[in-house]
């Protein structure tokens, strides 16, 4: 499984002629979808047999952000307009019938996930909202509670993997501290480790999710120099020790105005502090070839996770 570190996406409705030699010769990991690439139906699933067919990779990860009304790619295909909120909300009132509903309507977008192709869903949002949450996260996180996002959390990984629908918990360590929205600065934190630990890692601890993407935050109180996706310190002391994460971890876009270098060098900033993986989600052509040619292949970490992500796959 000759993969090269990196989640790639494309600009249209088709693949153009560059874009299948990029998938067919360079081999990306995964490829994720916008609303750019999506009009209907038809044209959607005929375009994932096409990214298949051109991978030579029946089971080649197809990723989308299907988080609800806030963030719906697939809203021309199918709409359901509830948010995590919603459900954290309704567990305060009920937790049984919470979970039921929760757990019905799960099963129902895995459904409509795999009738497209997508087998990768970049859900649960695990950011614990605070009183001054920016609204990029919003009704995007379940709670202020951090048990219920810790609890709702760990319902949406292994509902949707009895789905053979693989979730990406993010953003990991923790954004729902930040006022601030990263697609278009960095944020900066300034709250104690402590602080920290105590509510925005707590839901990721538990969390058995296969895949994770980093938050692109300046932590100041643990690393002042490197925001998180390009720190090894929380990388390795927080993300993998202190929260325990065991699988593949993928930086958030690196064409985010949070991250202040060009893309090949955020790629390999990302890369050399613990990103497994790098998501670029731009689409633009050129950047597509030089970013995969400057990434290396997966390493035998990345290699065992992607196997086994592979056995869980339809």
């Amino acid at each position: 499984m000759k993969k090269k570190a990196i989640i790639i996406s494309i600009k249209g409705f088709k693949l153009t002629y560059k874009e299948k030699f990029l998938l067919s010769k360079n081999k990306p990991w995964g490829l994720i979808l916008f609303k750019r690439n999506i009009e209907s139906f038809s044209q959607i699933n005929n375009l994932i047999i096409q990214i298949r067919k051109t991978t030579n990779d029946k089971k080649f990860p197809i990723l989308i952000d299907e988080e609800g009304s806030s963030v719906s790619r697939l809203s021309n295909v199918f709409n359901h307009s509830i948010d995590a909120n919603f459900f954290g909300d309704l567990y305060k009132i009920n937790k049984k019938n919470s979970i039921i509903l929760y757990k019905y309507y799960l099963r129902l977008l895995c459904k409509n996930l795999k009738k497209v192709g997508v087998n990768i869903n970049t859900i649960p949002v695990l950011d614990v909202l605070r009183k001054n949450t920016n609204k990029v996260i919003g009704k995007r996180s379940f709670s202020e509670n951090k048990k219920i996002v810790e609890t709702l959390g760990e319902i949406t990984t292994k509902e949707c993997r009895s789905q053979k629908i693989i979730t990406v918990i993010k953003h990991i360590p923790g954004h729902g501290c930040s006022t601030v929205d990263s697609h278009l600065r960095l944020p900066k934190i300034n709250l104690s480790i402590n602080n920290l630990k105590k509510i925005d890692f707590y839901p990721f601890k538990s969390n058995t999710a296969k895949l994770a993407m980093t938050a692109h935050i300046l932590y100041t109180k643990i690393d002042s120099k490197n925001v998180a996706t390009f720190s090894t310190k929380i990388i390795k002391n927080i993300i993998r020790k202190e929260i325990g994460f065991k699988g593949i971890l993928i930086s958030d876009d690196i064409s985010m105005k949070a991250l202040k270098y060009d893309l090949v060098t955020n790629a390999k900033k990302s890369l050399d502090a613990g990103c497994n993986l790098v998501l670029y989600c731009a689409g633009n052509i050129e950047d597509n070839f030089k970013l995969i040619k400057s990434v290396p292949y997966i390493d035998q970490f990345t290699l065992k996770k992607t196997s086994e992500i592979y056995k869980i796959l339809r």
